[in-house]
């Protein structure tokens, strides 16, 4: 039997940053994980993902070489390379991950962790187990990829995430099925590498969560890229053949399309893993399938914890990251401050790029707002035409009787970096002055996030 103050139950993005931070802190800690360290957002998620893209989007720029006045011939693309590639860089990070134990004198115990107190956990690999106590444990077990009711993935020819991400073959035909931030990378990955795309979303529109001008803009511009989207739509029935898959499409005309597709890419949502670790005897308690937690992470069970995609959404890593530094400093004694949902941007790394934060237009008038609203287009900065990427948009809600900023929404270029600039005045409370009497950079893309400031404001100088 191993004594730890705490022991952190999985580590990814929220699980390792919190052994760290605890570490950090003068705590003893453990890592248990079942299967690579920095979990599915290193190995196979948020990071290879990315590289992915960037792969893509070099290949989309050599292709329109012609359009910057170079010249570029018999341009062509591996798949095997790409995810070569890709591979690499979460092998790259998973190593990075190891020396950050290493560094932080944080003992990792590879196996399936399970709770049998909730000061007690086994770990158990290859058949063999033991027991670690703890004053403390985190659970930070994250979430897979949720399957269609009526037939799971096969990783041949129907895919999750992560078989996308190691695809047996080049799809001709892609069917996607979901418009969240995965599903539309994913499209818009395959469609630059080459597939012919069709995307297919039950809700009224793509990426729904965004606000609704970013969903129409997004929209045209995939279509304009020759992707196929069908909003309003479901997959009735799916099976595989010899040759790909046959899918039943209900159109929101109500008409069901029979169509044929190579390969289809299933992103309706996550489940979170929190079977088989031991809660349902510690009567830790749930909310449809989600732990529920307080403010500083705790659930019911003292000495439990839970961090991650096993709580409340947002799903997403630097949320993670975050409850996991605030988990680490209220176990050791500190007073973090919690943790604003509204303050936790959100990024799709689609092309062109999709990022927000804070409240949509409609979310702040159905809150009761009174809103002033700022939209400046790509196309009126300087930057983004030389860049050659005059395609977008960004929009900002303020409250009209305080001017504190309520939500900030982008599509276009880069936009996942600018993000942070408004992240940083919704968690400082700044008002619109402030981002007014700030001096942005010129030539930037930061020069839109200024003008449509003023823009809310009636004061926009570049349009």
């Amino acid at each position: 039997m191993s004594d730890y103050d705490l022991i952190v139950l999985g580590s990814g993005p929220g699980g390792y940053v919190a052994a760290i931070r605890a570490a950090q802190l003068g705590l003893k800690v453990a890592i248990v994980e079942r299967e690579n360290l920095g979990g599915i957002c290193l190995n196979w998620g948020c990071i290879p993902t990315k590289a992915l893209l960037r792969s893509a989007e070099i290949y989309h720029y050599m292709q329109h070489a012609g359009d910057y006045g170079l010249t570029a011939a018999n341009i062509t693309a591996d798949i095997d390379a790409v995810v070569q590639r890709s591979r690499g860089v979460a092998k790259q990070l998973n190593q990075g991950v190891t020396h950050l134990m290493k560094k932080n004198k944080i003992t990792v115990h590879m196996g399936d962790g399970k709770l049998i107190a909730a000061n007690t956990l086994t770990v158990t690999k290859d058949g063999k187990s033991e027991e670690l106590t703890a004053k403390n444990i985190i659970l930070a077990t994250g979430a897979r990829a949720r399957d269609l009711p009526f037939v799971p993935a096969d990783g041949k020819r129907i895919w999750t995430y992560r078989h996308a991400m190691v695809p047996p073959e080049m799809p001709k035909k892609l069917l996607v099925i979901g418009s969240g931030a995965i599903g539309i990378e994913f499209a818009s990955f395959y469609n630059d590498m080459g597939a012919e795309v069709t995307v297919v979303e039950m809700l009224d529109r793509i990426v729904p969560v965004e606000d609704a001008d970013v969903s129409t803009f997004l929209e045209k511009a995939l279509k304009k890229q020759g992707m196929t989207i069908m909003t309003g739509a479901g997959v009735e029935e799916l099976k595989t053949t010899a040759t790909g898959v046959s899918a039943k499409i209900k159109g929101k005309d109500g008409n069901v399309i029979a169509s044929e597709f190579t390969h289809c890419i299933v992103a309706i949502g996550i489940v979170p893993n929190t079977e088989n670790i031991g809660l349902e005897a510690l009567g830790v308690e749930m909310d449809r399938g989600f732990l529920k937690t307080d403010p500083m992470c705790r659930t019911n069970v003292p000495g439990l914890w839970a961090i991650g995609d096993i709580t409340a959404p947002p799903w997403l890593a630097h949320k993670a990251s975050h409850e996991g530094v605030i988990a680490a400093e209220a176990i050791a004694g500190g007073h973090p401050h919690a943790m604003d949902p509204k303050n936790i941007p959100g990024c799709t790394y689609c092309h062109p790029q999709v990022a927000s934060v804070g409240l949509t237009e409609a979310k702040a008038k159905e809150a009761g707002y009174d809103v002033k609203v700022g939209n400046f287009p790509f196309l009126g900065n300087g930057k983004a035409i030389a860049l050659g990427e005059a395609e977008g948009f960004i929009k900002t809600v303020f409250d009209a009787k305080t001017g504190e900023l309520l939500g900030a929404h982008m599509v276009g270029a880069e936009v996942t970096e600018l993000i942070q600039g408004y992240t940083i005045g919704k968690t400082a409370e700044l008002v619109e002055a402030d981002f007014m009497h700030t001096v942005f950079p010129h030539p930037t893309l930061s020069e839109m996030m200024h003008e449509s400031v003023l823009g809310a404001y009636g004061k926009m100088l570049h349009m």
